[in-house]
This record gives structure tokens, C-alpha cells and sequence, in this order.
């Protein structure tokens, strides 16, 4: 890997936070598609008109809906940063040795 070039190593140095953020857009566009599917077949079943998926974006719905539905996600992704930043598990694949000097382990 430090042989490739400085693309794959800022890919590889960056990999969770990326991985993070494409499952927060992801999750994101399927529940602004789908809400707003369910939304314009119950106002095509009360008579009116169906609204489009870029004019939902601008519904207060579907931010109220994101934010009540995502504060216990933003919470726990939050902890799992912070506490990934300061704590390591002893003994763990992805993890230099607890124990161990820098020295020994190039840091």
C-alpha cells in the first residue's frame, strides 16, 4: 500500500470516515425517495395533486421526519468517533498493541 500513489494512500488513510458519510447519503436519498413516493400517493388518494421528489427536499416533513428519526444515529455515530479517537481494545486486529512503546510500533 505505500507504494501506490497518493490517492489510494488518502483513500486508504480516510476509508471510515468515507465509508461513514456515503452510508449517511445513502440512507438519506432512500428515505427522501421512499417519503416522498408515500406522500404523493396519499395526497393522490385525498384528491390532490402528487408532489415531485425534488419539490419534497423542500418539505418541512421530511426534515422533521430525518431529524426525529436520526438523533439517536447522530448520537451513537458521534460516541463512535470520539471514543475511537482515545480508547483502543486490547488485542484487537485494527489496533497497534496496548502495551507496546512507540518504538516498537513506528509511531
Amino acid at each position: 500500500m505505500l507504494r501506490s500513489g497518493a490517492a489510494a494512500r488518502w483513500l486508504s488513510a480516510n476509508s471510515l470516515g468515507l465509508t461513514l458519510f456515503a452510508l449517511f447519503v445513502i440512507s438519506f436519498v432512500i428515505h427522501w425517495t421512499q417519503s416522498a413516493r408515500v406522500t404523493s400517493e396519499e395526497a393522490l388518494q385525498h384528491g390532490d395533486a402528487a408532489i415531485g421528489a425534488w419539490a419534497y427536499l423542500g418539505d418541512a416533513q421530511l426534515w422533521f421526519e430525518s431529524f426525529q428519526n436520526w438523533q439517536s444515529e447522530f448520537l451513537s455515530t458521534a460516541v463512535l468517533v470520539v471514543l475511537s479517537i482515545f480508547l483502543r481494545q486490547k488485542e484487537s486486529p485494527g489496533s497497534k498493541a496496548v502495551a507496546a512503546p512507540h518504538s516498537q510500533t513506528g509511531t
